[in-house]
Order: C-alpha cells, then structure tokens, then sequence
C-alpha cells in the first residue's frame, strides 16, 4: 500500500514537471497563431501556435500564401511542404471554409541561406471573400501575412482580378512609406536610407490555370498592371491607377509564376500519389519550390534577422497596430515603430531642460527650449521610420514637446513669483525698519533704499520680475514719502529733546556752565524762534535749518559709525565715564575743573584775611 502511494505521488509530481517544461510535445502538425474574434472583425493572438515559434534560436524567414477562399492555399503548402493532406495543413472540400485566421507548420524547414542557417516558416491564412465576414476582417489578415512573411505568394485561380491588384494596395503604402521606393533609370527598386523598419516581402504571383498555352503568366501580370484609361476623371480609377504605377515600379521585388491544375478531380487530391498527379504540374511544383528557396530571405527589422521570440514580440506589435482603427493603415504601422523613438527623444529633450536653474528670464528659456527642440527633431529625423505618416509622428513629438514645455513656463512663473516675492517681502520688511529708526537718518535711509532696490534688480528674474518691479516701485516711493514726512517733526523733537537733556547734564552731571548755557539757548532757539518768526513749513527750507540737518547726519550716520546702532552701548560707557569720574576724578583731581560758580566751601577758606 505504502509502495503504491510513493508510485503516485512520483507520477502527480512528473505530470506537472513535463506540463511545465512544454504544453506541446509535437510540432509534427499545423498551428493556429492569429485568430478572430467572435464578431470576425478583429484578430488575437494564439499561444499555442507562438509557443511552437518561440522555441526557435535561429534566424527566421517565413512564406505566407494568401488568395481566396476554396483556391487551394492549403493544398499547395502541404505541397511545399512534401506532406499530405492528413499529416500537413487541413484541406476542406466543402465550401465553407477550411482555415481560419492564420497557422503555421510547428516544425519549420532548415535552410542555409548566404552562409547562415534559418528556419523558414510556412503560414496559411484565411481566405478572402468567404461569407460572415467584413471586409475588414480581410484586410486586416492581408496585412498581417504582408509584414510577417518574407515571400508572399498570392494564389489566384485562372486570372488576375481588378479586386486582387486594389488589394494590394496596403503592401504597396508599406513600400512606399518604410522603403522609400523610387524608380531608376532600369525600373528597379531603390532602398533611399536607413529608416527600414522591415524589409518588404518579396510578392510572387502564382497563378493556377488548366490552359497554359498563349500569354505567359509574367505577361498577364504586366498586362494587369497597365493603366486603365480614365478619360472622364473617375477618382477611383485613378486610384486603381496608382496602385498599378506603384506596383509596376515594385517590379524587381515581385516575381509571376504558373501552376497547372494537378488534376481534373480536385476532391480528390488528397488521396492521389505524385504519380497520379499530371506530370507537368509535379515538374512546376517542385521548380516553384526552387523559387522559392532561391528568393526568400530572413525576415530583417530594424537592420536586425528575428528568431522565435523576436519574430513573437513583432508580430504583437504589428497585430495591436493593425487592431486599432476601424480599418488597417500604414500610419498605425508606423506610429508603432515610431512610439520608442518618439519616448525617447522627448527624454532627450526633457533631460535638456531639465538641467536649467529655475527661474531664468523668458528670453532664456525660449532659446533653450528651441535648442532642444530641434535636437530632439534631429534624433527623431535620424532614426524614425516611415515617410508619409511619419509627418503624423513628428507633429505628435512636436505636441509632446510643447506640452512640456508649457510645464517648464509654468514651473518658470512659479519659481520667479517665489523668488521676487521673496525679495519683495524682504525689500518690505527692511523699509518697515528704516522707518522707526531710533535716530531717524536720511543718509541710512538713503542707503538702505538703494540696496534693496539694487539688490531687487540683480536677484529677480524670470516673467514675474516686470510685475513685480512695480510692485516694488511703488512701496519704495510710498516708503520714501512717509519717511521724508516723518523725518523733519522727529529731527525736531530729537532735537528739543537732546537740548534738553544738555541742560541736566550740564547742571547737575558734569556742571559745565558753558554747556548748560549752550544747550538753554539750542532748547529757546527751537520752541521760541522758530515757532515766533518761521512757520512750520519754511523751518524746514531755511538755511540754517539745513545746517542743522547736516551736521546731525555727520553726527548720526556714516560708513564708519552708525550711530542708531550703537547709540545705547555709547551711551551706557558715557555714563559709566561720568560715574567714574564723579566718584573717583574728583577725589584724585580735586575741583579744579569746576567753574567758581559751582565751587563753595562750608568751612570757609583757612587763609588769613589782610587788612
């Protein structure tokens, strides 16, 4: 019982270590990689089918048949392929349908092309114009065979049809955006610069007839490719036309080939040996596989051969482009390619303007701002891809770019308003001060002023600096004009004040007559003389007046002594001075100092009065 026990654990435990490792354990057999929704608009992927592609390490190149529903695009591959109907891709014999979306054959035939080794890959698509489809959904798989493969054989029965040259009007927009076709002087296909995003598929016109006698296959396709004539201006003629010019013009990239019928009893094919089919038909096969072998190449994008999990990552990103709109283009190809490059030149720019000091001045943001635009626009010209659309991706960046910008003025603005209100407040502030000075001074007023309105011209920058400039402006000359007021009445009133303060110390502190007599005639000039013979605003304009007003500025204020400043501490050691020498001067001195005014002696004088 114990055994059994251990033998089913091993054998949960192996399950889930060989599921882990694999979900396939045989690629001998066709998988669905594309596949549509349930409205038949749109496609999704399938990991099964990416699964058997991701495991391949080598180079990959890949052959997509694409043509009408019940055309035989199944048949044929297996055909390619050397399988029959039951090993290879499901071949239907009813008129529905066989093949839906896109497969691909898990295991892929090993070819050494110029020297390297490379998986070549065979996809077969849903047909065209099957019933319960949309147009689009057609389109949309023609598209996807167009930019996945690298030999594109459009199976046509019998003949070249007006509506199998208006399909091909998406791989011809994809050549002339991606490869920049242009016709020389020999009609071959010139490449103009490196902005290929992927090399085009090489486009092989297979057409299966019973007849083959009269005009060859290459003759019928240049046949189909001539201009229509379009006398009465028809626009859709003339796009048909263009579609022709373009194609014509893509003539060394696409080769024509004919494919007999194998046989008259095409149900069953299946089941018919090469030596049943019709000899001529096994002799254009097996030549066709030559062709192919002899055009097909790895699949490059961006310069670069893709192996399975490369070709995966491409092929979402060509599915999510195609998926987008209501109907497939090459601009959604192309923004797909051009998104990285776009992301990363906007980071060029930002990084560029994201090294600036804010704030700066407008003038200097503006230039710094255009020289990283276009060396942004320089990047995105030297690496972007597409020429058409691609117009449509640089107006994109250029909005981008703008965007940012915008929200650089606007960090500038903030930064500025920050700064010069900063200053502003600062220039304020220090203003607020000069205004109730202890000892009002004019000159430090003065030089206070010029500072701050200096100092305000020098450290404001940026687009805010001209608003607040008259902000400024206008507290300065409001601060000006209610010190000027204030300054005379103040002076005056220091001026009593301090004649005032003479008299006391010149009576009772030092007692200097001179000094008491000096300040007594200061105290009368100021409150008699002045109020009894000048009024008050003519005081103010008077000469002498201005003498005073100098010599108090000389007294108060200069580069050396400020005296508002240090005015309490000079005092303080003037005091200390005069306590000093009251108490211990006149101890050591004697009085000699003092006038006879002052001098009295209660005990009388010890000298002998002389008759």
């Amino acid at each position: 019982m114990e055994f059994w026990r251990w033998v089913f654990v091993i054998s949960i435990y192996f399950c889930f270590f060989t599921s882990g490792s694999s979900s396939i354990e045989n690629f001998q057999q066709a998988f669905p990689i594309v596949e549509p929704d349930p409205g038949h608009t749109k496609l999704r992927l399938s990991r099964e089918g990416l699964e058997a592609i991701e495991r391949i390490t080598t180079p990959i190149a890949a052959v997509a048949v694409i043509g009408p529903y019940r055309s035989g695009k199944s048949f044929l591959l297996n055909q390619l392929l050397s399988l029959s109907c039951y090993e290879g891709f499901g071949v239907g014999h009813m008129r529905d349908t066989k093949t839906k979306g896109i497969w691909v054959w898990g295991t892929p035939l090993e070819l050494i092309i110029d020297g390297v080794k490379t998986s070549v890959l065979y996809l077969d698509t849903e047909g065209f114009e099957s019933v319960g489809k949309s147009n689009v959904y057609d389109d949309r798989i023609f598209a996807l065979a167009t930019v996945m493969s690298s030999v594109l054989i459009y199976n046509l029965p019998e003949t070249i049809r007006e509506a199998d040259i208006s399909r091909l009007s998406f791989a011809v927009e994809l050549a002339e955006e991606f490869y920049g076709s242009s016709m020389c002087s020999h009609g071959c296909l010139i490449l103009q610069g490196q902005d290929v995003a992927f090399e085009p598929a090489k486009l092989l016109w297979l057409i299966q007839r019973d007849f083959l006698q009269g005009k060859s296959v290459q003759e019928m396709v240049n046949e189909a490719l001539q201009r229509v004539p379009n006398s009465n201006g028809d626009r859709n003629i003339d796009q048909v036309n263009q579609i022709r010019e373009s194609l014509a013009i893509m003539g060394d990239n696409s080769t024509a080939f004919s494919l007999p019928q194998p046989h008259l009893q095409r149900t069953k094919l299946c089941d018919m040996k090469d030596g049943e089919l019709d000899p001529i038909y096994v002799k254009r096969r097996e030549q066709l596989k030559e062709l192919v072998a002899s055009i097909i190449r790895p699949k490059i994008v961006q310069s670069k051969p893709l192996n399975g999990k490369e070709f995966v990552s491409f092929l979402e990103q060509i599915l999510e482009a195609l998926n987008k709109g209501e109907i497939p283009s090459t601009g959604s190809l192309v923004e797909v390619f051009n998104k990285g490059i776009l992301e990363r030149c906007l980071k060029l720019y930002s990084q560029r303007m994201g090294g600036l000091r804010l704030p700066i001045s407008e003038g200097s943001l503006q230039q710094i701002h255009e020289e990283s635009r276009t060396e942004a626009m320089k990047s995105f010209d030297e690496q972007h891809f597409g020429h058409h659309h691609a117009k449509q991706s640089v107006e994109k960046l250029d909005n981008e770019i703008l965007l940012t910008y915008k929200n650089f003025v606007l960090a500038n603005e903030y930064q500025s308003s920050k700064l010069c209100e900063s200053l502003y407040t600062r220039c304020e502030d220090k203003m607020d001060q000069l205004q109730v000075l202890r000892l009002p001074s004019m000159a430090k007023f003065n030089a206070g002023f010029l500072h701050c309105n200096q100092s305000f011209e020098d450290e404001c920058i940026g687009p805010s600096k001209t608003n607040y400039e008259q902000r400024m402006a206008k507290m300065l000359g409001k601060s000006r004009s209610l010190f000027i007021k204030e300054y005379n009445h103040r002076l005056f009133n220091w001026l009593v004040a301090f004649s005032l303060v003479m008299v006391v110390v010149g009576r009772f502190v030092i007692k200097f007559f001179l000094l008491e007599i000096a300040a007594w005639v200061l105290f009368i000039f100021l409150e008699t003389y002045t109020r009894m013979f000048w009024s008050a605003e003519s005081l103010y304009y008077n000469p002498a007046w201005h003498f005073i007003v100098a010599t108090w500025e000389t007294i108060v204020y200069s580069p050396i002594l400020d005296l508002d400043r240090w005015a309490i501490p000079v005092c303080v050691m003037l005091a200390i001075f005069i306590l000093y020498w009251r108490c211990y001067g006149k101890r050591k001195h004697g009085s000699r100092l003092l006038l006879p005014l002052y001098n009295h002696h209660r005990g009388g004088s010890n000298r002998e009065r002389s008759d």
